[in-house]
């Protein structure tokens, strides 16, 4: 199993973390451990050693067939359920490493930085998606799949030029604007419409 996820897919999103909108010219992709992975509404452990933990509240997409080099118009066929994820991210280190260009492995794929809620299945378009993340009961991101600068069909088309797509792979396609720290206690609820598809506790 497989967990890749994508960077800077909406546009305020990139004027958050850099201080301007933009579009960037190829999707920028990074991948996390399977170690990363947390479901089941399991708890996170905020490490202690690693400076400000962001939560990054995103759709997850779940590959479903086996695919490689997916032309676009075909890649609907390779996914079939959606949930909310958050994208935890060590902020301090992913700021030192994008200054220095090093790689994110450490900041986006440590243990336990890969939540998943439960999954329902596509139906229709999944660029018409609209879902949130609520931190204590208070509404902190709001998303729309269709402002994605990459959608999830060319994301797939895109990373299956690279990698082969496996069954039970999963996508995390980038988080809206909103994102911030969390604390020991933090109660994080995600939603897509009005179903609540994720919980997680934060220790």
């Amino acid at each position: 199993m497989k967990i890749f996820a994508v960077g800077m897919n909406y546009l305020m999103h990139t004027e958050e973390l850099d201080g301007k909108a933009y579009r960037p010219a190829e999707p920028v992709i990074f991948t996390k451990a399977d170690s990363a992975l947390l479901k089941d509404r399991k708890p996170f452990f905020i490490p202690d050693d690693m400076g400000r933990i962001d939560y990054e509240g995103e759709l997850v997409v779940r590959i479903c067939r086996l695919g490689k080099a997916i032309p676009e118009r075909f890649a609907h066929r390779y996914y079939d359920a959606v949930t909310v994820g958050l994208d935890f991210t060590a902020r301090d280190l992913q700021q030192k490493a994008r200054r220095e260009g090093l790689p994110w492995t450490i900041c986006k794929g440590f243990d336990g930085s890969a939540i998943i809620g439960d999954w329902i299945p596509v139906e229709g378009d999944v660029q018409s998606l609209h879902f949130r993340l609520d931190k204590n009961g208070k509404t902190v991101q709001e998303g729309f799949a269709g402002d994605m600068l990459y959608s999830v069909d060319s994301l797939i088309a895109y990373i299956s030029r690279f990698f082969t797509l496996k069954t039970g792979d999963l996508l995390f396609t980038g988080t809206p604007v909103g994102v911030g720290p969390v604390a020991v206690e933090d109660y994080l609820e995600g939603y897509i419409g009005k179903q609540r598809v994720l919980e997680c506790r934060c220790k």
